[in-house]
């Protein structure tokens, strides 16, 4: 896996850089240009794109809780939909948070602009251009650095803006809202493709998600306050700025909220909201540039890009790929219009989510034993399949341009694959796996399941105890066809004399009288047969599955699962952890449904390897 990197973000950090990502130019720039499209009903348009975002917000969180590594969505459609998605949604994923960055950085230039107009446009460029530069260096130097400052801008913004909607609710005219649908359906539609961009910060968390303490607790908490607090506040800033401005101002306005305050606070309010949108472009850029970063460093691991990316500095952070991210930053701010920086991150952006939501469809029907999400998105795949309909339906939105565009991108990262990557890739995807299971047909390269594995054992803090150790190497019975107790437990005395020293006729006899003194069935469907052997130092457990069932005299219902302890009498004590170890792992919800799902000894052990229980 390469240098591990510092689990160092909470909860409180992966809000700011959610939100810190997302409110920006949408709402600081953009409500004039989406009122000129849509009229008052873009506070509808608002309202509308947040409701879009959730199908994607619930698959990142899935995604990021069951693999929370590096990379982020590169990392979920590489491992779900193959090398060449990867390597595409890699690059998509890179490129678009910077352009996302960079059109924050740009909206800091314009505001300058306005605050001093004697300030030429390639000034604000520069300016722009130093504080991206100023944010690459706060996150070479280290992660934590870098979400400490996000939380107190962020925090900051907020209090301004919530500021802002308290002072502007009283000063808001019901006139400024009438003809709320005057220009039909078709016109709010269009305003959500613009707009929709803006909630694309809520995917940066799975960016840091390998920085993240306790993942499957802290990122989707993070994720979905992130959205109810920024979905809240756009709404009602926009539906305060929609109050107060008359139309006409507010479509030539290149700062809305800030002229907006300037009707009720006056000069102060301008200055404060213009202090708010400088904050939100820096906490943007900041974000965009810590979660960018992320996906050519675990490209690089991955052997889609050349080795120097995934190399991490002594503050444990990926050195080239910031550097690598900032240089495409710059370009960006220095040589690119603000219309096209907008619309081509907006359909980068929407491809992405697209591949999200196959992709948490995919892993689901893989049925890959190791993909233990933490957190499960509701109503999957429904709402994955619809977001995906309502995405290419907003993406055709967007016009030629931005779709040539993403073309000549697209066929670009292909040719890298070809070129570069493909010779350097030996894993399967998660799509396999659905058409091994499909086919029935039996994968020849390395799959899915180990790898997962370790993510797993990484993100529960799994210590691998001596319970562990024999699981990983203890023989394994799986029998295709129902079978009585006697049958199963005469192969099992079989395998065990090479491991225990004792003859066969002897464990068939000790495993015959345990049933006759007590029945080892211990809850429909689960037999713990143990017996005491001859020696010292002795301990051994065979797992056995029954496909069709096992019948036991003793019962009337088959059995399915059954874990065989054979010890010496020295040994009496780790025998009764070793039965409460398998109690636990037993006991958990869908245990029999993955036991009978497994599709071989591997995923059997990994079973009982990956369950949350307590290890001693």
């Amino acid at each position: 896996m390469g240098a591990n990197l510092q689990r160092s973000l909470g909860v409180a950090d992966l809000f700011s850089i959610a939100a810190g990502a997302m409110i920006s130019s949408g709402l600081f720039v953009l409500p004039g240009l989406a009122f000129a499209a849509s009229g008052p009903a873009v506070i509808l348009a608002y309202f509308l794109a947040a409701v879009l975002v959730v199908p994607s917000m619930l698959a990142q969180a899935e995604l990021a809780t069951a693999m929370p590594r590096s990379g982020g969505t590169y990392f979920f459609i590489d491992r779900s939909l193959g090398s060449l998605a990867g390597t595409l949604a890699g690059l998509a994923n890179w490129f678009s948070i910077a352009f996302k960055g960079a059109f924050a950085l740009t909206g800091i230039g314009v505001l300058l602009q306005i605050l001093s107009p004697e300030m030429s446009s390639l000034h604000g460029r520069l300016a722009a251009g130093l504080i991206c530069l100023f944010f690459a260096v706060v996150n070479l130097i280290s992660v934590r650095h870098t979400g400490r400052f996000q939380v107190l801008l962020v925090m900051a913004l907020l209090g301004i803006l919530a500021a802002f909607i308290a002072g502007g609710m009283g000063k808001v005219g019901i006139d400024q809202y009438r003809g709320f649908l005057a220009r039909g359906w078709s016109s709010v539609l269009g305003t959500v493709g613009i707009i929709f961009v803006s909630f694309g910060g809520l995917t940066k968390i799975a960016g840091v998600a390998a920085e993240t303490r306790d993942p499957g607790r802290n990122i989707p908490r993070a994720i979905i306050l992130a959205f109810v607090v920024v979905s809240l506040i756009y709404v009602l800033a926009v539906a305060v700025t929609v109050g107060i401005l008359p139309a006409a101002r507010l479509i030539a306005s290149p700062a809305p909220l800030a002229q907006a305050a300037e009707v009720f606070w006056g000069r102060p309010g301008l200055l404060l909201l213009a202090l708010a949108a400088g904050i939100a472009f820096f906490t943007t850029a900041n974000a965009a540039l810590l979660a960018a970063s992320r996906a050519p460093m675990q490209m690089s691991r991955d052997g889609l890009l050349p080795v120097m990316f995934r190399r991490l500095t002594a503050g444990g952070t990926p050195g080239v790929s910031i550097l690598a991210t900032t240089v495409l930053m710059l370009g960006v701010v220095l040589f690119f219009d603000l219309a096209s920086l907008a619309k081509t991150a907006s359909t980068l952006m929407l491809l992405l989510f697209i591949s999200v939501n196959i992709s948490v469809v995919i892993m689901r029907e893989s049925r890959i034993h190791s993909y233990r999400p933490l957190f499960r998105a509701p109503l999957c795949p429904w709402l994955q399949l619809a977001a995906i309909l309502v995405y290419v339906l907003l993406i055709v939105e967007m016009g030629t341009v931005p779709l040539l565009i993403t073309g000549v991108f697209l066929a670009a990262g292909t040719t890298w694959y070809f070129i570069y990557a493909r010779r350097r890739v030996r894993r399967s995807s998660a799509l396999m796996h659905v058409v091994e299971r499909v086919t029935a047909r039996e994968l020849k390269s390395p799959t899915l399941e180990g790898e997962l594995k370790e993510i797993i054992v990484d993100r529960d803090e799994i210590v691998e105890d001596r319970f562990d150790r024999i699981i990983k190497e203890c023989p394994v019975l799986d029998l295709p066809a129902r079978v009585d107790s006697s049958t199963m437990l005469a192969e099992v005395s079989r395998r065990l004399v090479p491991r225990l020293g004792a003859s066969e006729a002897v464990l068939r006899a000790k495993f015959a009288e345990r049933e006759r003194q007590s029945c080892t069935v211990i809850y429909p469907g689960l037999a713990l047969p143990h017996v005491l052997v001859e020696g010292k130092g002795l301990f051994e457990i065979m797992l056995v599955r029954g496909r069709e069932g096992i019948d036991f005299s003793c019962v009337t219902d088959p059995v399915f699962a059954v874990f065989v302890l054979a010890g010496s009498a020295d040994e009496r004590n780790f025998h009764l952890r070793a039965l409460m170890a398998i109690a636990q792992v037993s006991q958990e919800p869908d245990f029999f449904r993955r036991w009978q799902a497994a599709r071989d000894e591997a995923e059997l052990r990994n079973i009982i390897l990956l369950s949350p229980r307590c290890r001693l």
